[in-house]
């Protein structure tokens, strides 16, 4: 039985949870995404039953450690996590919704005491070979709250029997473990070299909930690479007014004029 634990979820783009918990009660959560906590909470870092969950989790992109935070005080406790980039935090009732839910590498923010972080495989080799973000999942287990995180704004599918909905690899948070999910090649020449989407769409086909973002953290940080890589070439060509393009290039040791 996991650990009955009240929340409050404050921000909007750049959101945490404030978990409360009784005595004797405690919170898992991502080494590093603690922001405050208040006396009487201890943290116990470890791997979280041996090396192998260690590994596992590591497989799917978290830290070797977890850490509990356990209330040994009178009255209250809060203990506060904050999202690592601008989107939304996700409560999800693993009671409510069978038991499990399956999320994306990194999605995991913290989880009530007594819930399991496993490793979750994809049933197809195509979803294996190609699925990119899409490959390897972790499933939560338990029957309390656990809480994910997710860039931009976040969108609720019910799929029905037999209903399917194609979506980018990235842009899938989580879903819940009827739904199949399979990797499927795009299609088409130009589809595949200039369409700006992937070359694989992941497949997902009812009954169950899905979780959608609109903002996947590679997506964003693609961008920023992408700015900064424009930035450097610009104040290497801005060097000498006229002419400096080619000036600045020599100076900067690009050659590639």
């Amino acid at each position: 039985m996991a650990d009955v634990i009240d929340y409050k979820i404050y921000g909007d783009d750049m959101q945490a949870v404030e978990v409360e918990l009784d005595p004797g009660e405690g919170v898992r959560a991502e080494a590093g995404a603690m922001m405050y906590m208040e006396r009487g909470i201890e943290m116990q870092t470890s791997t979280g039953g041996g090396l192998f969950k260690g590994f596992k989790r590591m497989i799917t992109g978290e830290s070797f450690f977890i850490t509990t935070f356990l209330f040994n005080g009178k009255g209250k406790g809060h203990v506060a996590f904050g999202a690592p980039y601008p989107g939304k935090i996700i409560p999800l009732d693993l009671g409510k919704l069978g038991g499990n839910f399956l999320c994306q590498k990194d999605a995991f923010l913290c989880v009530a005491q007594g819930i399991e972080i496993e490793v979750a495989f994809t049933k197809r080799i195509g979803a294996g070979l190609f699925g990119g973000e899409g490959f390897i999942l972790q499933r939560l287990e338990g029957d309390g709250m656990a809480f994910v995180h997710a860039g931009g704004t976040i969108i609720e599918r019910v799929l029905q029997p037999g209903e399917a909905l194609r979506v980018d690899t990235g842009c899938l948070v989580a879903f819940a473990p009827s739904v199949d999910y399979d990797i499927q090649f795009v299609g088409g020449f130009k589809n595949a070299l200039f369409g700006g989407e992937g070359m694989f769409l992941a497949t997902l086909t009812g009954p169950g909930l899905i979780l959608l973002q609109t903002l996947p953290f590679s997506r964003l940080a693609d961008r920023i690479f992408a700015a900064a890589r424009f930035q450097q070439r610009d104040e290497k060509k801005g060097i000498g007014g006229i002419g400096g393009g080619v000036l600045g290039g020599i100076l900067g040791g690009d050659r590639g004029f």
